[in-house]
């Protein structure tokens, strides 16, 4: 059995450093969510609509509001006079041992967020051994963010293209660079109401930010009778300067324009796929295959007859369907069918989740509820990826390993203080670790 460069003691002795030390937290200053918020937001000032695009959500942002209110009704239940001094945050997925139940999750565009974008978070979870999964809609090409994480363990993202010929293209770039798994991101297949790009009329796409992947692929560049580029989009991106270039008729700009169009089409059609198209991914990528997005039992159930390996509970952190069940009612919900048990005890399907995770006791209320890890997540409304894009915001790579240091510190000291010496005190435990509040505190 293959093992990531476990590093379980480094988490329990980070609260200890930081008072010994007799300093702040660094680079952030600080360890608190609104407080680096409130950093992010200052550094972005001048560009408000990156800012809203990583804190805002669809419609009314009753999905958001929903995925924490219902996180919050689930209370731990400590436990005493366990001998938990040496604990371990070690899960296995897959077959390989990670010395934490966090996975860095596909986020889009970061280039807009800082100037290093992607390769800032590849970098500093390959360096803290915390899984990583690129997105389609980076901001840099699938080459470059492999070389950026290094001998760190990475899966790849799909924004499932409209043609096969450009899927298979993106699917044979992420094996040939270390890319082990495919995660498929189902609730995508067009954008959600989202009010608050609507009224600048955000969309970094449109100016050739996050299709990094498409000008890198030699087949969809093929088609328009030009060699793949790996660029990097200018920082910080001013879509107001950018719209004015266009209009001027700078030439640059037109062809990014043009290109932002043709990946656009691609991998934000408008097609929606349905159960048998899966079997194309299922043929053609030799690895795990993970469904994001399910919020359904059914949905749970059926992925097993095709031949899928695991799945990703999340509502996109409500950036999808306003008014969506939250995410850990989702989660409760699927744990509760015995196909999807049964299929999970013996190796056949693992369950992963996101959405709404801000902090290590909101891990492990999703971990008792049968998660086997979760995704430090997506441009989600407050989920344990807020965080983490402010900590690049503000602090840049370094940021990003602040937050995953002192959230999984945050969580191993829930662990202890629970009564629990590893995860496999609370993965799946339900209500022997946790309770159902009948109010929200």
């Amino acid at each position: 059995m293959a093992t990531v460069d476990l590093k379980s003691s480094e988490w329990s002795s980070y609260m200890l450093g930081l008072y010994t030390s007799r300093q702040g937290p660094k680079p952030l200053g600080t360890v608190a969510f609104e407080e680096i918020k409130e950093k992010a937001k200052e550094k972005l000032k001048n560009y408000p609509g990156a800012f809203l695009y990583v804190a805002g959500s669809a419609g009314t942002q009753a999905t958001e509001r929903a995925n924490r209110q219902a996180l919050d009704r689930f209370a731990i239940v400590p436990r005493m006079l366990v001998n938990a001094t040496k604990r371990s945050l070690e899960t296995t997925i897959f077959g390989v041992t990670h010395s934490s139940p966090i996975f860095i999750a596909p986020i889009g565009v970061q280039g807009i967020f800082h100037g290093d974008g992607e390769l800032a978070p590849a970098s500093a979870a390959g360096r803290l051994g915390v899984p990583f999964i690129m997105s389609t809609a980076s901001s840099r090409s699938i080459e470059e963010v492999a070389a950026a994480n290094g001998s760190g363990h990475r899966w790849y993202q799909l924004y499932w293209p409209r043609t096969n010929d450009v899927t298979l293209s993106i699917l044979k770039r992420a094996k040939e660079n270390g890319f082990t798994a495919l995660v498929v991101t189902l609730d995508t297949m067009t954008l959600g109401w989202r009010p608050h790009d609507l009224e600048r009329a955000y969309m970094p796409f449109g100016h050739g930010v996050g299709i990094q992947v498409g000008r890198s692929d030699p087949v969809f560049m093929a088609r328009y009778g030009r060699e793949p580029v790996h660029e990097r989009p200018d920082f910080p991106y001013d879509s107001e300067e950018k719209n004015r270039l266009f209009l001027a008729g700078d030439e640059k700009t037109r062809e990014s324009v043009f290109f932002g169009a043709e990946w656009l089409k691609e991998c934000n059609s408008g097609l929606y796929r349905d159960w048998e198209d899966v079997k194309f991914l299922r043929e053609n990528w030799q690895g795990p295959l993970v469904l994001k997005g399910i919020q359904s039992v059914l949905d749970a159930e059926k992925a097993l007859d095709y031949g899928v390996n695991g799945i990703v509970v999340s509502n996109h952190g409500g950036r999808q369907v306003d008014g969506a069940i939250p995410s850990i009612y989702a989660l409760e919900n699927i744990m509760k069918s015995a196909k999807v048990k049964e299929a999970q005890a013996s190796g056949k399907l693992t369950v992963l989740f996101d959405s709404g995770l801000r902090t290590g006791p909101d891990i492990f209320k999703a971990l008792a509820l049968g998660a086997q890890a979760v995704l430090q997540s997506h441009l989600i409304p407050p989920s344990v990826g807020r965080p983490w894009v402010y900590g690049l915001i503000v602090g840049g790579e370094a940021g990003v390993e602040q937050v995953i240091r002192h959230t999984l510190a945050d969580l191993d000291t829930t662990l202890g203080l629970a009564g629990c010496k590893s995860l496999s005190d609370v993965q799946g435990k339900g209500d022997a670790v946790i309770t159902k509040l009948d109010f929200i505190p």
